[in-house]
């Protein structure tokens, strides 16, 4: 066990390691929006919330095609990857980082690793139940796929992007200051207390 664990522990630091390899040039800028996803002020929602409301407003102005839009988006993509190395030095400067920026941008490729490997095993968990229980794979993605497809239908394609990369943008800053586990516990507290108020009825 303590063996496996051990292998699991190194394969983890490794990559994490690749990773951080990957990003270096990338690593002011990473940081920078991790502070601003953090809300380590009080005014980066307000910031973050402007930069994606001006972002869909534009694509809603232009409303361009499918294509076009897959290929703007790429085009920027690319345009990142090949500025952002010579131009972060020039506005960032070349001072060292410190240990705690050292330590945060470690932190944070750790928890792309983690995040990456918690999806490969939901994935493979998907493709466990099918094989083991597929009766059961079949009932859950119809459901799963139908109720998507329902709200699709109800709501604008544009709007409901723009609502989730909202909560996607929003949700590291919720995190760190306590308040889906505040509204999550108001929640669990209500349904219980619901839940006793049925038992007393049928008593």
């Amino acid at each position: 066990m303590d063996e496996g664990d051990n292998r699991s522990t190194n394969q983890l630091a490794a990559e994490t390691a690749n990773l951080e390899e990957h990003f270096k040039e990338w690593g002011d800028v990473i940081l920078v929006a991790d502070r601003v996803l953090r809300w380590e002020k009080p005014w980066f929602p307000a910031i973050v919330m402007g930069a994606v409301s001006l972002v869909f407003l534009l694509v809603y102005y232009l409303d361009p095609s499918v294509l076009s839009g897959v290929s703007c988006f790429v085009m920027l993509l690319c345009l990142a990857d090949y500025l952002v190395p010579i131009l972060a030095p020039r506005i960032f400067g070349l001072a060292q980082w410190s240990t705690e920026q050292h330590q945060r941008f470690h932190e944070i490729c750790s928890n792309l690793v983690k995040s990456r490997r918690r999806a490969i095993g939901w994935w493979q968990r998907l493709f466990v139940l099918k094989e083991e229980k597929p009766k059961m794979y079949f009932m859950s993605m119809i459901t799963f796929l139908a109720m998507v497809a329902w709200i699709g239908q109800q709501v604008h394609n544009l709007f409901l992007t723009y609502l989730i990369v909202s909560f996607l943008l929003l949700l590291p800053g919720l995190n760190k200051h306590g308040i889906i586990t505040k509204y999550a516990g108001m929640g669990k507290r209500e349904i219980n207390k619901l839940l006793k108020l049925k038992e007393k009825k049928n008593e």
